[in-house]
């Protein structure tokens, strides 16, 4: 590696919170989301399939998710994995429509959810944290080998601690923005 690539290091780090926002859809707040069901596979044709394959999951009102199960065979199968799936959803069965009304959460449920939202974002900082190191140890080994001054090498160090310190407090202010929604009744 004759170079520092800062694209790499930006790209690996961005998809660090892409990974926690992606993470964070499937925490349940109060609120709906079609996201909810991402996780839930339903035994179809003898094989397991997401749920997004046998139905449409869409979102009607701010409490409510509504699923249209496509094949009317694969109702009471779609009805049974949303049941068995310890989201804590209870479908209410109207032909080939299933409805989810989402209950409240208590405050316990709440600051276990915070708990785990805590966590989600930790792990996004570890991963952001070992992109920096590569980064460093890159830097190092360039400088050891003589392809970068020394003044080059502390600027890139800079510059690669800039790219974390900027990337960590974008997790941290996504962190307080689900931890809001969270704790929002």
């Amino acid at each position: 590696m004759s170079e520092l690539d800062y694209d790499d290091l930006d790209r690996r780090m961005n998809g660090a919170i892409t990974a926690l926002k992606h993470e964070f859809a499937g925490l349940r707040t109060g609120r709906a989301s079609a996201s909810m069901l991402d996780p839930i596979t339903v035994e179809a044709y003898g094989a397991p399939m997401p749920i997004n394959q046998v139905a449409t999951v869409s979102v009607p009102e701010p409490r409510m998710i509504s699923v249209q199960v496509w094949d009317k065979s694969m109702v009471a199968a779609t009805e049974k994995a949303i049941r068995e799936s310890n989201l804590g959803l209870n479908p209410v069965v109207d032909g080939q429509f299933l409805r989810l009304p989402i209950p409240e959460l208590n405050e316990e449920r709440r600051q276990e959810l915070v708990k785990v939202a805590h966590k989600y974002a930790e792990q996004a900082k570890i991963a952001a944290r070992h992109v920096r190191r590569d980064g460093m140890d890159t830097i190092k080994k360039l400088e050891k080998a003589g392809d970068m001054g020394e003044d080059d090498a502390r600027s890139a160090s800079d510059l690669v601690q800039k790219m974390t310190d900027d990337i960590i407090g974008e997790i941290d202010s996504v962190l307080a923005k689900k931890e809001q929604e969270i704790k929002q009744v």
